[in-house]
């Protein structure tokens, strides 16, 4: 009986060791990628340069010197360009918000972040960059009636350690009605989530529209309180977009009814989202918003 026994724990423990090696590529790949030409410092970040884009892994190219991850900003806009390790912040110290915020979300990435063993949202502490001028603290939106609201979310960021811990820095959150981030906001982002797994990738920018006529907050009275939010989505490999608008309040209806073209946010905001694409296909992406050209999703309520 012993010596039928010894093949069956060799043949336990070579799968288990698979089974190892397989989480450690998976997660080596995703390591690597993100750690490409941003890793310079403890937050992953490097200075903005417009000749040092183009990423050794062939992950995403495009036409010219810049990533998909890179917008233009209109001139009225104070910026300081932050590089994480998943995701690019366009910081404004005047409003204490970010400008926008550009992330990449890959189906393995998806994959990884749903696993069983991903990381969990409750051992994370929102925390302020100290390296980022105009970033406010965590308890300065306390008893302000505000979410403390991701804009890159981190049901997208479970998949590493790091990018958890960076999406919780307040460059990535700003002040957002309860009933919308809990509510139809959510149920767009848990879209975009499972989106990626057909779509292979996507590239997502989102934040704030800024206006001159926004209300203050914070215990200062300094943080700018938007009146809308947008999602931009661009799945590269199928060459198709979409977007989407919310006031800062409860949205009363589905989430689908807020879709609208990215010619319409660029109009709101002034940011040029997709400008790495040539502009004959910028022209014709930017001008569509069919829902019904994306997955359909049912969220539960």
């Amino acid at each position: 009986m012993r010596h039928y026994l010894y093949p069956l724990i060799a043949l336990g423990l070579l799968a288990g060791c698979t089974g190892n090696a397989g989480q450690q590529d998976q997660q080596g790949r995703a390591d690597t990628f993100y750690s490409s030409q941003y890793s310079g410092n403890d937050h992953g970040q490097k200075p903005h340069s417009d000749n040092q884009r183009e990423n050794n892994t062939g992950e995403y190219r495009s036409t010219g010197n810049a990533s998909l991850l890179d917008v233009k900003l209109p001139a009225r806009l104070d910026n300081q360009t932050v590089r994480y390790k998943a995701i690019t912040i366009y910081y404004n110290k005047y409003y204490h918000v970010p400008n926008c915020v550009a992330y990449e979300l890959t189906n393995t990435q998806v994959s990884m972040a749903d696993a069983p063993d991903a990381q969990k949202r409750e051992n994370y502490q929102f925390n302020r960059d100290p390296q980022v001028a105009g970033c406010p603290d965590w308890w300065e939106y306390k008893e302000t009636g505000y979410d403390r609201g991701h804009m890159a979310p981190a049901m997208d960021m479970r998949w590493d350690r790091t990018a958890m811990e960076q999406c919780f820095l307040m460059t990535n959150i700003c002040p957002q009605n309860h009933e919308l981030n809990d509510g139809e906001w959510r149920h767009m982002e848990e879209a975009i989530h499972t989106w990626a797994r057909s779509a292979r990738r996507l590239v997502i920018f989102t934040g704030p529209v800024l206006e001159g006529n926004m209300k203050k907050m914070g215990k200062k009275n300094d943080i700018a309180v938007p009146n809308q939010f947008y999602k931009v989505v661009y799945a590269p490999e199928q060459d198709r977009a979409i977007a989407f608008l919310f006031r800062n309040e409860k949205a009363p209806n589905s989430w689908t009814n807020y879709a609208v073209t990215i010619d319409q946010v660029e109009r709101l905001t002034g940011i040029d989202f997709l400008a790495s694409l040539p502009d004959d296909s910028e022209t014709v992406v930017e001008a569509k918003q069919n829902i019904k050209d994306w997955p359909r999703y049912y969220p539960r309520r």
